[in-house]
């Protein structure tokens, strides 16, 4: 049976966060009914210092949600078509979250946003209270690997380089280039 993750788990800092995500269940509820698939993949984002996080300006309207306690959704629109689901991860006030990337069936974060019907009106949602949006664990812990982190060419030549993106090792998942 799968149990809901809670506050103390999605408060972690991001780069512990992210490969512990891998395996859980996104969980969302729809008009149609409960979607749930397997997160297959994740990128951690860490903080001001981080060149490649959008909290590395400071505290804008757009990244306030990044700030808020872990388990909070940051969902933004990317190239003005894709929204881009992230969960706020470690201690209020610090900014970090994880971005999802992959999930079973969908590879790439705008895919699995489009699939699920995730949106900007759920950004800042709660997920260890709401009821459309949620995470849960069943047990599964996949096996991974590591790999820098897709998409950052504005972030300086450290970040650009870290080891921040997590992606199950499962050869029926190819993640997105």
């Amino acid at each position: 049976m799968a149990k809901r993750l809670d506050r103390k788990f999605l408060s972690q800092p991001a780069a512990q966060l992210a490969p512990l995500l891998l395996g859980k269940l996104l969980c969302r509820r729809t008009e149609n009914g409960i979607l749930k698939y397997r997160i297959m993949e994740t990128e951690c984002y860490c903080g001001v210092e981080d060149t490649a996080c959008h909290a590395c300006k400071g505290k804008t309207d757009r990244t306030k949600v990044l700030y808020e306690k872990g388990g909070t959704a940051y969902i933004y629109l990317c190239y003005g078509m894709h929204s881009l689901f992230n969960v706020v991860s470690g201690k209020e006030g610090q900014p970090e979250a994880v971005l999802i990337r992959g999930v079973t069936g969908f590879n790439g974060p705008g895919k699995l946003t489009r699939a699920m019907k995730i949106d900007k009106t759920l950004n800042e949602a709660d997920m260890v209270e709401s009821d459309q949006l949620w995470l849960e664990d069943d047990g599964c812990q996949p096996g991974y690997v590591t790999a820098k982190r897709v998409g950052i060419d504005y972030a300086t030549e450290e970040y650009r380089n870290m080891l921040w993106r997590f992606i199950v090792e499962d050869d029926n998942y190819k993640p997105a280039k």
